[in-house]
This record gives C-alpha cells, sequence and structure tokens, in this order.
C-alpha cells in the first residue's frame, strides 16, 4: 500500500515509508545538482590534497571548478598507466587517493579491447550500495506488488587475481557480490532473490547458473521479474535451460543434484532446497520438449511482469531474441554504472529500451561533459569541457570523471546524449562506447553504426521468420582490396522457410547500403574497399565465444560480445563454425552530391 505522508515525492506515491526516504532523497539530490557537485568536488579534492598527483600540478590545497579546470588536464587511461601500474606493484604511498587503495575494479574484458586496472577506496562501497538502494523505490512506483513475490536474477562472481604487490583485481559486481554490503544485506521483501548467496558466489559458472536455474524451476510460482546485468546474460540462460531442462527435470523429480555439482556450499544449501517434485519435473519436460521456444519464460514463470537487463547501446542487439522468449515482456534498464564510478539511475524504469535516459546523481562524483560532434572528423578540444547543470538538451557529450578513489578528469569513453532534466539533474541516453571501429581505408564505421547496418539487413530476414541473435565483425585486410567482415548467428524459427544464399547476399548490399558515405566512396569510385561479406556461423558459436573470453579471464557479469574481433584465435574459433558465405552482389549507392 502506497505511503501518504509528508514524505510522498514527486516522483509518485511511495510502496512504503523506506521508499518515500529514497525517493526524497533523489528529490533533494537532483533538486540540489550543482551545489552538489562543487560540495563533492570541495571533498575529493580537501581529502587528496597531499597526493603525489595533484601536488605535482600544484593545485596546493585550491578546490574551486575554475582553477581545478584551468590546472588539472583531462586524462585517459594510458596517461595515468605509470601510477596505477605502481600502486599494482605495491607502491602504498598517496599516489592518486589518500586513502589506502583497497583493491582495483577491472574494466570489461571487451571494452576497446583491454582490460583496465580502476582503484578504489573502501568506502565506494558505500556509495554503490547508496545507488543500489534507490532502484527498487523507483521501480514499486510502476510494478506494484513486488513484494509479493521474488526475482529470478542470474548473477555470477569471477575468481579474483592479486596485482604483484598483492592488491585484489576483480570486476566490480564480484567485488559487490563478494562484501558484506550484499552478503549480509538486510531483509527487503521487496528485493527478495530466488538464487541463495552460495549459489551466486561459487565461482565455477556451470555450477552457478545450473543450480540458480534449479532454484528458479523450484521457485516458478513466486517468480515476479526476470534478470541479469546485461541482456546477453539472459539470452545465455534460456540458451542454458534449452540445453539442460532433461537433467533438471530429473534433478526436480528425484530430488537429488547432478553430481556435476561439487562445490561443498552450493551443495548443502541446495540440499535444504530440493525435495522430490514429479509434477514440476512433468511441467518442466512438457514445455522444454516443445520445438517452439516462442513465450518460453511466460510459459515456465507465468507471474513475471518484465525483465530487468541492459538493453541501451550493443545490447540492444538482444531485443528481438528477448521479445521471442518472453512474449514481448517489458524490459527495463534500471542504472547506469561502470568499473570506474557508479553514475545513476532511470527514473522510468518501464519505457521503451530506445527512451531509456539515466538521470546522473551528482552525490557520486564530479562530472564534466566534453562536447561531442557526432558529425565532426576532428576530436573536441579538452579546454571546453561542461558541467553537469550547464549540457544542452539533444547534444551529445563525452563523459568526464572525477572521484572519491582518485581518478581527475578522467575519459571514460562513454557517448552520451541529452534528453532532458530531472529537476537540475540532466537525463541522458547511453549512445555508444567510443572509438569501437571497422576500417579498411579512411572508411570507419562505429558500433552504433554497425548496429544500425545490420538492424536494416535483418529486415530482409523477416518473412522468412528468422532473426540475427548475436554478431560481430572483422576488417579483412588480407584480401585485395580489403573488405568487412560481418558473422552472423540466426535464429531460423520455420526450417521449412530458411533465407536463401541470394537473400543473404542482399542482406550484405543493404548493410553497405547503411554504411557512411565514405565507406561506399571507397566501394563505389576508389576501389578501395571489397564487397561486404557475411559468414553465417553454426548455432552456439557466440556461446563459445563467450566461453573462450571467460576462460582468458573476463568476466562472465560483464562480459558482452566484441562487436569487432581481430585477436587470431577468436577468429580461427569463427572461422571454424562457418556453414555459409555470402558476399554484396553489386555497389552501393554513393554519388559525390551527398558527401559532407
Amino acid at each position: 500500500m502506497a505511503v501518504d505522508s509528508v514524505l510522498s515525492s514527486p516522483l509518485g506515491p511511495p510502496a512504503c515509508e523506506k521508499d518515500a526516504k529514497a525517493l526524497q532523497f533523489i528529490e533533494e539530490m537532483t533538486r540540489n545538482a550543482d551545489a552538489v557537485q562543487q560540495r563533492v568536488l570541495d571533498e575529493i579534492l580537501t581529502r587528496n590534497s597531499q597526493t603525489e598527483y595533484l601536488k605535482r600540478f600544484k593545485l596546493d590545497g585550491v578546490t574551486d571548478r575554475e582553477t581545478f579546470k584551468s590546472i588539472i588536464p583531462v586524462v585517459t587511461y594510458e596517461d595515468l598507466q605509470p601510477e596505477i601500474q605502481r600502486i599494482a606493484n605495491g607502491d602504498r604511498s598517496p599516489i592518486l587517493s589518500a586513502h589506502p587503495i583497497s583493491e582495483f575494479l577491472t574494466s570489461s574484458g571487451t571494452s576497446a579491447g583491454e582490460r583496465k586496472l580502476m582503484p578504489t577506496i573502501k568506502e565506494e562501497l558505500d556509495r554503490r550500495q547508496l545507488l543500489y538502494s534507490l532502484l527498487m523505490p523507483v521501480m514499486n512506483l510502476y510494478v506494484p506488488g513486488l513484494d509479493k513475490g521474488k526475482g529470478l536474477y542470474f548473477l555470477f562472481i569471477k575468481s579474483e587475481t592479486k596485482t604483484p604487490g598483492g592488491l585484489l583485481a576483480r570486476p566490480v559486481l564480484t567485488s559487490y557480490y563478494k562484501s558484506e554490503h550484499f552478503k549480509s544485506r538486510p531483509h527487503d521483501p521487496y528485493n527478495v532473490y530466488t538464487s541463495p548467496n552460495e549459489t551466486i558466489l561459487c565461482s565455477d559458472s556451470f555450477q552457478s547458473m545450473y543450480t540458480q536455474m534449479l532454484c528458479g524451476l523450484y521457485e516458478r510460482e513466486q517468480v515476479l521479474r526476470l534478470g541479469a546485468v546485461f541482456a546477453s546474460g539472459l539470452v545465455r540462460a534460456i540458451r542454458f535451460l534449452q540445453l539442460h531442462w532433461e537433467q533438471l527435470a530429473h534433478d526436480i523429480r528425484t530430488g537429488t543434484l547432478n553430481t556435476l555439482i561439487t562445490n561443498p556450499s552450493v551443495c548443502e544449501r541446495m540440499g535444504k532446497i530440493m525435495k522430490p517434485n514429479p509434477e514440476l519435473a512433468d511441467f518442466v519436460a512438457n514445455e522444454c520438449c516443445k520445438e517452439n521456444w516462442e513465450g518460453i519464460i511466460t510459459r515456465i514463470w507465468p507471474k513475471t511482469k518484465y525483465l530487468d537487463v541492459i538493453v541501451t547501446g550493443a545490447m540492444a542487439q538482444y531485443i528481438p531474441t528477448l521479445d521471442y522468449y518472453s512474449g514481448g515482456l517489458p524490459k527495463a534498464c534500471t542504472m547506469y554504472a561502470a568499473s570506474e564510478c557508479y553514475f545513476g539511475l532511470n527514473l522510468n524504469p518501464m519505457c521503451k529500451p530506445s527512451e531509456v535516459s539515466y538521470t546522473i546523481m551528482p552525490n557520486m562524483g564530479y562530472f564534466e561533459f566534453l562536447p561531442h560532434d557526432p558529425t565532426s572528423t576532428t576530436t573536441s578540444s579538452a579546454t571546453n569541457l561542461v558541467d553537469l547543470v550547464d549540457v544542452e538538451v539533444g547534444k551529445e557529450y563525452e563523459l568526464v570523471i572525477t572521484t572519491y578513489a582518485g581518478l581527475y578528469r578522467y575519459r571514460v569513453g562513454d557517448i552520451l546524449r541529452v534528453t532532458g532534466f530531472h529537476n537540475s539533474a540532466p537525463q541522458f541516453h547511453f549512445v555508444r562506447r567510443k572509438n569501437v571501429l571497422l576500417s579498411i581505408d579512411s572508411d570507419k564505421t562505429d558500433e552504433a553504426e554497425l548496429q544500425r547496418a545490420v538492424e536494416n539487413a535483418s529486415k530482409l530476414l523477416r518473412e522468412f521468420n528468422t532473426s540475427v541473435v548475436e554478431y560481430t565483425s572483422y576488417a579483412d585486410t588480407k584480401t585485395i582490396p580489403g573488405h568487412y567482415v560481418i558473422y552472423w548467428e540466426l535464429l531460423m524459427k520455420d526450417l521449412n522457410n530458411s533465407p536463401s544464399d541470394e537473400v543473404l547476399n542482399q542482406c550484405c548490399l543493404a548493410m553497405e547500403e547503411s554504411l557512411n558515405t565514405v565507406y561506399r566512396q571507397g566501394r563505389v569510385a576508389c576501389n578501395s574497399i571489397g564487397p561486404l561479406e557475411i559468414r553465417v556461423v553454426k548455432n552456439g558459436t557466440f556461446e563459445e565465444l563467450m566461453d573462450y573470453a571467460i576462460s582468458r579471464g573476463a568476466s562472465i557479469n560483464q562480459y558482452k560480445v566484441p562487436r569487432c574481433v581481430n585477436f587470431a584465435p577468436i577468429l580461427e574459433l569463427l572461422d571454424s563454425r562457418v556453414m555459409s558465405r555470402h558476399f554484396s552482389p553489386s555497389l552501393p549507392q554513393w554519388t559525390p552530391e551527398r558527401r559532407r
């Protein structure tokens, strides 16, 4: 029942008093965004005034914005690598932060092709927990009754490594799940998981996925929402069910656990949960043995109200697949975060994926914005950064952050478009990661453009009840001239009406027609780029790609299919799974007048 009190929020009627306080906090922070930003910067610069990094630039304890901006340079990860490496090697002097560096958070293994070490401090866990605590109060405004059931969330950890100096290095979610903030979290009826902590904290990804799925099946009537960090994780979970439903049903029927599950903590906990349930086993088997898996999520978990997954940016590729498996359930993108810093949350989480905007919470760090012109071929000057409250609606910016943990004017690499404001805090649509490119000659194709080209080409597959479920690309310069290679994994729902070679050839041309004028000029006028090629790979290929990445240290939580690849073993894996190859049958349209 909604709380009608003096704490009632402009965002809507809170579900309980705890929610009312959280919504009130959001209002306070966003109403006073500029003052909060000045306070955050003052706190960061005051506490870290004696660090080697700030002393190097002779800031001398000054904390005002203009001095800070005039003295401290805008930097990238490469600029900070020497300092980060010293910390990793064991130097405990205050290099970046006055507070001891507690561990390193590793960025996604596929972000621009390299893993990065982000220094963090213990109190950052409090800051992340604070943002997490705001998510359900907002969701409860849009979806009533979430306290009447549970969430089936597929959450995973990665076994951590240590730097030469002995500091842990692990993904941010592994750090959080292993913290007391998560393990000893107080009971919240609005945020109960079907997965016990032991299953989430199991470092073996198969055992973790298997037992989390088993718990979700046992509690199928209690599940009100399904989730994973990224959309790809939820798709992977459904594919896991496709592969293992027979063994899962056997375990439910007999009340005994698969002998492949050997983790002692998991086995002990599952022993308290599992009981023979032949009726449930029959139901799971009857649903999963069907060839048609359309709507399988709502068939297995009939009370599901929404999917809690990130489907923005490159994850938008998974929307058709999730729609197929869920019968078109809403997809909630709740928060915007990175290893470097947690940024903000979506105040309208049930909106369409294309309309997702994140409200930056000004207490999380100090934020600046480097204007980004999507039509320009030159890099923006790092001297004209804009403060949080001064960004303009409709314009794009690259996010630059200063954190309590010791990153100063650091370029995150995310391109954001301002969609509006909540009070004085801006709201941003995530556009893309910067510098994810395909290039053969002078052409430059970024992730967003490649995504559009795949989407446009895949429209030709609709009449064949076929969709692209995964893709990646490669700039093949071994041919003369070089050409783009696009690897597609297809979901064919009607094997008797599959697309012909000619249709797939036309898909190649449709992709080329969607690419930029520089690319098409290279194809038509300069002959510097060869015909685009699509290679159709076997089903399950991209799961193998993920397994390979995880075996090399990628985090199962943070893993994203790389939209461009050039690492030889990955290309060998992809090429070994190719079933057919298709080329653009003609030149795309291009005229000099279309050049800008």
